[in-house]
């Protein structure tokens, strides 16, 4: 019998990777060629779905260690599979793909539907074999507040479709970036023929907030100061994302654009929960008027202190 070690169907072929190609890179791939040929993006395109089915096999395989090193050995992940029948659940060997990971797929794109409360069936793999044509995705735009984005909360949604006027309540998860896209399942326009309603694909705007600004999982602001209390330190107190305040030292000699840090007191992660740091930026401000004395004490600490904030930068 003629054995083979190298299978018919190339798997690194299909995901367009090199053989000595990293979990990342695979991964990437896989999320890519998924994202194109999903059959949620090609509702015409018949082929779409065996495509789809041929790339998440693929994944399936290439992206388990174990999987891809019997693969890289024998050719299969099966016991005697080879040239006497097919090891991939598309070849007619049995089997069939696993679990298909949308967050991996869609990467930014998230499919919030448990955080919606529920909700109709969207026109996924789930419909597919139900008669008539599914209904258009609807596209709407959102914003909410910073620390809304960040901390996570409920943010009322008002909007009419298809000529009804709806009002939901949606559950903002912790950390929500800029350019989100979240999926309401069944709330976009109705199918025809029995066909399953379309989407909401609603796009998270955050507004800006009057004293944060965000560095992925950080937070800065800037904190104001005093000459005197840049020069000589101080302790002032400074707001935190949680509505409190703390005391932070400000050490002597502390010059503008200097940031200290305030650790843990930062956005929280969406997973663990592990929150960043917050930063204060340092702003010396200065005053515009001075008096005689004033002046004069400006000019003797110049004299004194000989600071040439210059040398050496040119």
């Amino acid at each position: 019998m003629n054995t083979k070690t190298m299978p018919e169907t190339d798997l690194y072929k299909i995901l367009g990777v090199s053989k000595s190609a990293s979990q990342d890179e695979i991964k990437k791939a896989y999320r890519k060629l998924s994202r194109k040929h999903h059959p949620d993006m090609n509702p015409d395109n018949p082929s779409a779905e065996a495509k789809f089915k041929e790339i998440q096999n693929a994944f399936d395989i290439l992206g388990d260690e174990a999987k891809r090193k019997q693969f890289d050995t024998f050719g299969t992940t099966m016991p005697g599979g080879g040239a006497g029948g097919s090891p991939f659940p598309w070849g007619g060997g049995g089997g069939g793909a696993g679990p298909i990971d949308l967050g991996n797929i869609f990467g930014g794109q998230i499919d919030l539907e448990s955080l919606f409360g529920g909700g109709k069936p969207g026109k996924g793999a789930s419909n597919r074999g139900r008669k008539g044509r599914a209904g258009q995705d609807v596209e709407m735009e959102i914003q909410i507040p910073f620390r809304v984005a960040v901390e996570g909360g409920s943010h009322e949604l008002s909007y009419e479709i298809d000529g009804r006027r709806e009002r939901k309540t949606v559950k903002i998860p912790v950390n929500v970036d800029q350019g989100t896209v979240v999926r309401i399942g069944g709330e976009g326009l109705p199918g025809t023929a029995g066909g399953p309603p379309g989407d909401i694909l609603l796009k998270i705007n955050v507004a800006t907030d009057p004293v944060f600004r965000r560095d992925g999982q950080n937070l800065l602001l800037d904190l104001p100061l005093t000459i005197a209390e840049a020069v000589l330190g101080a302790k002032v107190d400074v707001p935190t994302l949680d509505g409190g305040q703390v005391s932070l030292t400000i050490p002597p000699g502390t010059s503008s654009g200097m940031k200290l840090r305030l650790r843990g007191k930062g956005i929280p992660d969406r997973h663990s929960g592990a929150r960043g740091d917050q930063f204060a930026v340092i702003k010396i401000v200065v005053p515009k008027i001075l008096d005689a004395a004033a002046e004069k004490a400006i000019r003797e600490f110049d004299e004194n202190t000989k600071l040439n904030p210059r040398k050496g930068l040119w």
